[in-house]
């Protein structure tokens, strides 16, 4: 499995309406059926950017699947944004392959 990461800074004049449009955003990158789940996060390291900054996991099954979407989908999703909001936030995306998962083993008392 794969997560294709976007971490986003917003300057906090569009914080309100961005939040709202990314609601859709995620349910139409979803919509692609490249990816299984999607997590929205707001990352709460204090840094020295204004600002705020927020992360959005997609998960794709298979290489494929991701190597698909930035060919059929991504242009014209990550443009909509661009024109959307243009200098008022910055975006950088990376890539994760999922190695192993581990969880707690239960316990029974």
């Amino acid at each position: 499995m794969y997560i294709y990461n976007v971490t986003i800074n917003l300057d906090p004049a569009i914080h309100q309406e961005w939040l709202i449009w990314m609601d859709t955003h995620i349910q139409e990158v979803l919509a692609t059926g490249k990816f299984t789940a999607a997590k929205f996060t707001q990352v709460l390291v204090e840094e020295n950017i204004e600002g705020f900054t927020y992360s959005v996991q997609y998960t794709a099954a298979t290489r494929e699947d991701l190597d698909n979407y930035y060919a059929q989908d991504a242009p014209k999703l990550q443009k909509e944004s661009v024109l959307k909001f243009s200098d008022k936030m910055l975006a950088f995306r990376t890539e994760l392959k999922i190695i192993k998962e581990y969880y707690p083993i239960a316990t029974h008392n």
